[in-house]
């Protein structure tokens, strides 16, 4: 059995930052692990994925202001969130092969 849990989401005000993370169990973090968002008006979009090589791609919109990364001895995926904007607002999920963790709110607001 697979299982995804994010952790780490909260209300911060705009230019704060948020380190969101995805504990796996059951799995291991390969096959383009990847975090997504998504508010209720709008599709899920991609936010950041890593690919071959340890290579992580981003979203224009959050390029230069996250970083994802493993920690592969923790099975820990990582979602580090700095200068955040309001429109940053969204449920963030992970994502590894095709399993989904249930989500953490991510709210920027003053």
């Amino acid at each position: 059995q697979v299982q995804l849990v994010e952790s780490g989401g909260g209300l911060v005000q705009p230019g704060g930052s948020l380190r969101l993370a995805c504990s796996a169990s059951g799995s291991i973090f390969s096959g383009f692990p990847s975090w997504y968002r998504q508010t209720p008006g709008k599709e899920r979009e991609l936010v950041a994925m890593i690919i071959s090589g340890g290579n992580p791609i981003y979203a224009d919109s959050v390029k230069g202001r996250f970083t994802i990364s493993i920690d592969n001895a923790k099975n820990t995926l990582y979602l580090q969130m700095n200068s955040l904007r309001p429109e940053d607002t969204a449920v963030y999920y992970c994502k590894n092969f095709k399993n989904w963790g249930q989500g953490t709110q991510v709210t920027v607001s003053s």
